[in-house]
């Protein structure tokens, strides 16, 4: 049973993702502030590790022992500036280098294809924190899957697309179902190893 830790495993995609890993027969550990957060169909079904992704020290706990890792870090549709998300991708991947770790997924957004002064204005502040963790991301040296989704929407599944450093191009939403399943599926595609990966449903 090949183990995985969540890190942002809560929130909207992340829970969809838990939940497919779950299906796959994974055993899942999820790195939470706080267990209400937790959905009531997952309590008892996954580990928990209480902590918060900005301290090393929580970090490395829930990296311990485990053999992938997925980051689907989010701020629940706040848009003010923040460096939280950066700070804890930085301990992620030092805590996945003290531990020998190497491959994880991780979800940011598909306005990194864009020119910078073409993302919207409301968009600006995250955005920057979603480029500083890319960069981060890419020079890490581990073997990283950047998965860079349009806008995530609460639809079924359908047939959907990927495409290496660039979008897809058929929609601009996925299916926060797809989009969890693939964050987890593409931990086993060694051909998605260490790329930019754009996704989108296919209309």
């Amino acid at each position: 049973m090949q183990k995985i830790v969540f890190f942002g495993g809560t929130g909207m995609t992340g829970q969809c993702a838990v939940r497919y890993a779950l299906q796959k027969g994974m055993a899942v550990r999820l790195l939470v502030r706080s267990e209400a957060t937790v959905p009531e169909d997952l309590t008892g079904k996954v580990e928990l590790i209480k902590g918060d992704v900005t301290k090393p020290d929580d970090v490395k706990k829930a990296i311990e022992g485990q053999e992938l890792v997925c980051v689907v870090l989010g701020t629940r549709n706040e848009l003010k500036p923040t460096t939280a998300m950066s700070e804890g991708m930085t301990n992620i991947i030092a805590a996945m280098k003290e531990a020998s770790l190497k491959k994880f997924s991780v979800c940011l957004s598909s306005f990194l294809f864009m020119d910078p002064e073409k993302v919207p204005g409301m968009f600006v502040n995250i955005n920057g924190e979603h480029r500083r963790m890319l960069e981060m991301v890419k020079a890490c040296e581990l073997e990283y899957r950047a998965v860079l989704p349009p806008h995530i929407a609460d639809e079924p599944q359908a047939k959907f697309d990927t495409a290496y450093d660039k979008p897809p191009g058929h929609s601009r939403s996925i299916s926060k179902l797809d989009l969890g399943q693939f964050l987890v599926d593409c931990l086993f595609d060694e051909a998605h190893s260490g790329k930019v990966i754009g996704i989108c449903t296919v209309k």
